[in-house]
């Protein structure tokens, strides 16, 4: 009969603050097992020193690195996998005897626990328990004395491991923040408190419970004397306004404006990659103090102080436009970000359509151009709008599917090459299936029609087909589709391209 695993969390460092199910499971333990880094004691089992029965076999697990340097041809992550293996086979020794395993972990087993790791190599394989731990930043909380979160604030746990512009922009997206993983990245950390605009309420807070424990401003802190064991606290009352993604937008102002009103920009932002965002974009939104969108263009918008970010879901474009129009009318610098070409199904015209409102009519309004995502799929795929073509959106949300029905036959009628913007989504799936039936009304079946995913992002992917084979099931909200003319033909090394003379 083999033995059972046990996941124990001892807490922050106060053995005052292991909880009695962890006491009794440490003291019954056959065998007490541990993590500790390369020449140092055991945090773990400090804590629980004084539980840890005389009769019990001790395993500490020594990492082998503690930092990204190692010779070991897998790389750091090589290197770990193996250790992460070798501990797994130590304790699976024990539990194959019959013994019964605790591994200790400091705070909870799975936050940012080494326990993780043997629970993903050794429970499918024996009987496992995780008893729950008082995590650090709990304890942190404690120390600041200050309310880390209220009612419906969002507290958002991040590693400050996190690349600079990505933590400044999670930080300035969220009510209230945890930032772990301190150390020798303390000095990145704080830049991004301060692009963020929440430096003036951060804590810092060092060895919750433990000996040494100390709290004060991130401001204050000396980034030569942050240790691992530290962490810093933004709490949900330090907005200062802010809004997180999931609030309504707020109404725009009533009140008759002071001033003069500020130009309104509507900016493209490109299929995705910074390198496609233009110097004239890049810019102008160095320059703004507010940000308004869709949420994940919104995300693309590099954080910075003073800059304040207005995200939203995808279907209030007019509820957006009229908020930055009434930021403009009060004479706020903001910019309304869209993906691709902000003129091309993007948010330049929800902004002139919310711009008939004579409220916004004193509001100039300038739209700065970005590369659309047909362009981005086309220049991957050769050149297949080389000659005429037409552009059109299968979404019938703004307009009833017989219109698009309607323009599809004339469009294939006419033969020209045809970029389809949004050919399905999780509520849409039959729509690409119809929108090809009604392009072989007037299309032969080996029309060339090139599939572009993510192009530019992350799962890029190109496929060139034809219209006979074009499977509905491998199209969905990602895609961007390009159906050719007749003339549209695929060269040796597979480029597609429409010629710009057209037979009689």
């Amino acid at each position: 009969m083999t033995g059972r695993f046990h996941g124990v969390g001892v807490g922050p460092g106060d053995p005052e603050l292991i909880t009695l199910k962890a006491a009794r499971l440490i003291a019954a333990a056959d065998v007490v097992a541990y993590h500790a880094g390369v020449g140092k004691a055991s945090n773990a089992r400090r804590i629980a020193a004084s539980l840890i029965p005389g009769s019990a076999v001790e395993e500490q697990l020594t990492y082998p690195v503690t930092t990204g340097a190692t010779d070991h041809p897998g790389g750091y992550t090589g290197v770990l996998a193996d250790f992460y293996e070798e501990s797994a086979a130590r304790l699976a020794a024990h539990l194959d005897a019959g013994r019964d395993v605790v591994l200790l972990s400091e705070g909870d087993p799975l936050f940012y626990g080494s326990y993780m790791y043997m629970h993903d190599r050794l429970a499918e394989r024996y009987e496992t328990e995780i008893v729950p731990g008082v995590p650090a930043f709990a304890a942190a909380t404690a120390v600041a004395a200050a309310p880390l979160a209220r009612q419906t604030d969002v507290l958002t746990v991040l590693p400050g491991t996190l690349p600079e512009p990505e933590l400044a922009r999670r930080l300035a997206d969220t009510d209230a923040a945890v930032v772990m993983k301190l150390g020798r990245t303390f000095p990145a950390v704080r830049r991004a408190l301060e692009s963020a605009g929440r430096l003036e309420h951060a804590v810092y807070v060092e060895r919750a419970s433990m000996d040494g424990e100390r709290r004060l401003p991130v401001a204050e802190v000396d980034p030569a004397t942050v240790p691992y064991f530290s962490l810093v606290l933004v709490t949900g009352d330090s907005r200062n306004g802010r809004r997180s993604r999931d609030r309504p937008l707020p109404e725009p102002s009533a009140v008759e404006p002071a001033g003069p009103a500020a130009e309104l920009l509507v900016v493209g932002l490109g299929p995705g990659p910074g390198r496609w965002l233009t110097p004239e974009a890049s810019a102008a939104l160095a320059g703004v103090d507010h940000v308004v969108g869709y949420g994940p263009y919104v995300d693309r918008v590099p954080q910075r102080a003073g800059l304040t970010r207005h995200a939203s879901g995808n279907t209030v474009e007019i509820d957006r436009a009229r908020l930055a129009l009434g930021l403009a009318r009060d004479g706020e610098s903001v910019a309304v970000v869209s993906g691709g070409d902000a003129g091309v199904f993007g948010m330049a015209t929800a902004v002139f359509e919310a711009a008939e409102d004579p409220a916004y009519r004193d509001v100039p309004v300038r739209v700065l151009p970005g590369v659309s995502a047909v362009q981005a799929v086309a220049a991957r795929a050769g050149a297949p709008v080389g000659g005429d073509f037409a552009v059109m959106s299968l979404s019938d949300r703004l307009k009833p599917w017989e219109v698009i029905e309607r323009r599809l036959r004339a469009v294939a009628e006419a033969d020209l090459a045809l970029a389809i913007y949004n050919p399905a989504s999780r509520s849409r799936t039959g729509q690409v299936a119809a929108a090809r039936e009604v392009l072989l009304e007037h299309r032969k079946p080996d029309t060339v029609v090139v599939v572009g995913r993510s192009v530019g992002r992350e799962g890029e992917s190109l496929a060139v087909t034809t219209l006979g084979e074009l499977d509905p099931a491998g199209v969905d909200m990602r895609c961007l589709l390009i159906v050719g003319a007749s003339g549209t033909r695929v060269s040796g090394a597979g480029r597609v391209w429409t010629p710009r003379w057209v037979q009689p």
